[in-house]
């Protein structure tokens, strides 16, 4: 049962390690509870430093979580600055205020300041704080040209276009990691404003030569042409894929409103299956081939399962006990730690041990 090494022929599917991302990043939007949330993004992270590769993608997990700190001071930043309609009784100081006219009304610039909001702005940055560590964790443990490969036929362009969107961030955190270093090795500084622009030209040009040759290997691999299909079948297609959109979002309104319960499942079901079968439609058109498609075995199966039996683990401690999971700030009283809640979040550990364990030397 130990996870075997990482090879060619057992790696694990790149959705797999997406869906588990998503996973916790849906059991995150379901709390502001600062302590679930740090459970949470210490499970991604801890996954992410035992299965990481040393490939140049898996080194954007820091920057997703600078970018979350940043996020985090920035709703702080701005809740003291803006306010908040939060009546407070703890003020900790207070700003000059700006008088605004009367079609301002229900804005305020300074004021007083006080904990509860500067709490409940931390409470709010702290859970899209967590949903950008989820993603960079994903990013950082799927390959993008792998996930690539596993895309339906009819998403092909689209998946293409995302995933060039995606390896952007880690290819230029690569870079910039590349150009301090050399700097630093020269003597040269690595801070201020003048080291910034000099290394953000490099960085530039690299972006454009980058941009040239993945043109060239799309063109050279014959990206974008298509196969005859007649009109009937690209109607029906779009019909399909339509009316299956529509279906699940009619499906999901169902599921999130109060008296849509007895509706939401079906048309969510009946949605999907319109798209997948507009989809299987739509394949037709593209002409692409799969060399060694990757395989979803067990090990996908429990890594994935995790991460959606965490999501729905903290969907119903949500609606069972949601003053834990949404502790409130009026009066402001610390957060309880729920442990119920806590030990479903620890089921995201589990690709840690089961996903196969990436070499010591891996190449990019």
């Amino acid at each position: 049962m130990r996870a075997p090494l990482a090879r060619r022929g057992n790696a694990l599917h790149a959705g797999a390690w997406w869906l588990w991302a998503l996973g916790l990043a849906a059991a995150a939007s379901r709390t502001t509870n600062p302590l679930l949330l740090a459970l949470i993004a210490a499970v991604a992270g801890y996954v992410v430093a035992a299965r990481r590769t040393s490939a140049p993608w898996a080194r954007s997990y820091g920057a997703f979580l600078k970018l979350g700190l940043f996020v985090i001071g920035l709703r702080v930043l701005f809740s003291a600055l803006l306010g908040s309609p939060l009546p407070g009784t703890h003020v900790l100081f207070t700003l000059p205020e700006v008088p605004l006219p009367d079609w301002a009304q229900g804005i305020r610039l300074g004021g007083r300041v006080t904990a509860e909001q500067l709490v409940f702005a931390f409470y709010d940055g702290a859970k899209l704080a967590v949903l950008l560590v989820c993603v960079g964790a994903a990013n950082a443990l799927a390959s993008p040209a792998r996930l690539l490969k596993s895309l339906p036929a009819a998403l092909y362009e689209a998946g293409v276009a995302v995933v060039v969107a995606m390896t952007f961030a880690p290819n230029m955190v690569a870079d910039v990691a590349r150009l301090r270093t050399a700097r630093r090795l020269r003597g040269r500084p690595t801070g201020g404003i003048r080291a910034v622009l000099q290394i953000g030209l490099p960085v530039l040009e690299g972006a454009l030569e980058r941009s040239v040759a993945v043109a060239a290997s799309m063109d050279a691999r014959g990206y974008g042409r298509t196969a005859g299909v007649p009109a009937a079948v690209r109607r029906t297609t779009a019909c399909l894929t339509i009316g299956g959109l529509l279906g699940m979002c009619a499906g999901t309104y169902g599921l999130l409103a109060a008296e849509g319960a007895a509706y939401g499942v079906p048309a969510l079901l009946a949605g999907l299956a319109l798209a997948v079968a507009g989809l299987r439609l739509g394949g037709r058109r593209s002409v692409r081939t799969r060399y060694r498609p990757d395989r979803w075995g067990a090990r996908a199966w429990l890594v994935a399962g995790s991460g959606a039996a965490v999501a729905v683990l903290l969907a119903c401690a949500a609606g069972a006990d949601p003053q834990a999971l949404r502790p409130g700030v009026i009066p402001l009283v610390a957060p309880e730690f729920p442990l119920w809640p806590a030990a479903a979040v620890l089921i995201g550990l589990l690709p840690a041990f089961v996903a196969p364990v990436p070499p010591e030397e891996s190449s990019p």
